[in-house]
């Protein structure tokens, strides 16, 4: 059964992210991580985690050494798109457009995003249009 990314809990994507940041690790290495970004969290604690995570198929070991190495399985995309996917649906009925509305007007963004978010309705300009899922709060007549 494939994994389910919208189902990770926060403590256990918080150690998939350090595997996406630093790559392959033992625990010991991931526990470290963990440290500096503020998170004290046992050996035991992450080894948990990392076993859970291998479990649900969100990470994989190699055992052929001394120290167990962790690795990701599943990409940050799939992970992101995954909760988006999910975030949409339970907030907005499915409609994105709702949620990047309210994220340009709400949070800020550098020169550099503004100029990717221009290019990308630029090229949604040229797109064929395909059918809409109705808004989330509002109804069409």
């Amino acid at each position: 059964m494939p994994p389910q990314e919208a189902d990770l809990p926060t403590a256990e994507l918080e150690v998939l992210k350090t595997l996406w940041d630093g790559g392959p690790a033992t625990v010991r290495q991931v526990m470290n991580r963990l440290h500096r970004r503020g998170r004290k969290v046992a050996y035991t604690t992450v080894l948990t985690f990392l076993t859970r995570l291998e479990q649900r198929g969100f990470v994989k070991s190699d055992k052929s050494g001394l120290a167990y190495i962790y690795r990701p399985k599943v990409t940050r995309e799939k992970v992101s798109k995954s909760r988006l996917r999910s975030l949409l649906e339970e907030l907005y009925d499915g409609a994105a457009a709702p949620l990047v509305l309210q994220l340009v007007r709400d949070e800020k963004l550098d020169p550099e995003d503004i100029d990717e978010l221009q290019r990308l309705i630029n090229t949604l300009d040229l797109k064929p249009r395909r059918s809409k899922k109705k808004k989330a709060g509002r109804s069409r007549s």
